[in-house]
């Protein structure tokens, strides 16, 4: 597996300053989580700075990559080719970095969530949420709630982005809705 300051590096190399720092800020926040929650610190720091390293592909390679490496996708997002970040970032993170196949796991769920995530995807998923760069209003109320309870946290982001998509009149990706009820204790499909 390549060393973290490694994958840093190369993940630098393929994103913008903005997204960088993101990636630094989701990094740092899976680190205090992952010591929180008894997880693995140095495996949520690889995550946290691996999880946008295709965020800035374009919609042409995002869909060249997927055909050519076989990654299963489904209509909802070949309809919104952004959401094929996450899938590609497992990838790349599998393939070029070596990570293992939970911390790609916890990758491809980072955006829309997934039925039966583990503690790290968890802390992944709220991570990306609360990170130092986010400006929400209600961020701090986040944060400290995933502190106390990452189920919570998720299901109100989930609530939230359910919202949002709502508004917009917006797919809503199947995965976030069985997400959310499979962390409220409903089912899964």
């Amino acid at each position: 597996m390549m060393e973290l300051e490694e994958v840093t590096q190369d993940v630098r190399s393929r994103l913008s300053e903005e997204r960088f720092f993101h990636s630094m800020c989701v990094m740092d926040m899976c680190e205090e989580l992952a010591k929180i929650y008894g997880a693995s610190v140095d495996t949520a720091k690889r995550v946290g700075i691996a999880h946008d390293v295709a965020k800035e592909l374009s919609e042409d390679e995002r869909i060249r990559y997927v055909m050519e490496k076989g990654i299963c996708v489904d209509e909802i997002e070949m309809a919104n080719t952004g959401l094929l970040h996450a899938k590609i970032g497992s990838s790349i993170a599998i393939k070029e970095y070596g990570f293992t196949e939970e911390m790609g796991q916890a990758i491809e769920a980072h955006t829309t969530g997934k039925v039966g995530m583990s503690l790290l995807a968890k802390i992944l998923y709220i991570a990306d949420c609360i990170g130092a760069d986010n400006t929400d209003s209600d961020v701090e109320y986040v944060r400290e709630m995933a502190k106390k309870n990452l189920d919570e946290a998720i299901i109100y982001d989930l609530d939230r982005v359910i919202r949002n998509m709502l508004e917009q009149k917006k797919q809503i990706h199947f995965n976030s809705v069985f997400t959310r009820n499979w962390l409220l204790g409903g089912a899964d499909e």
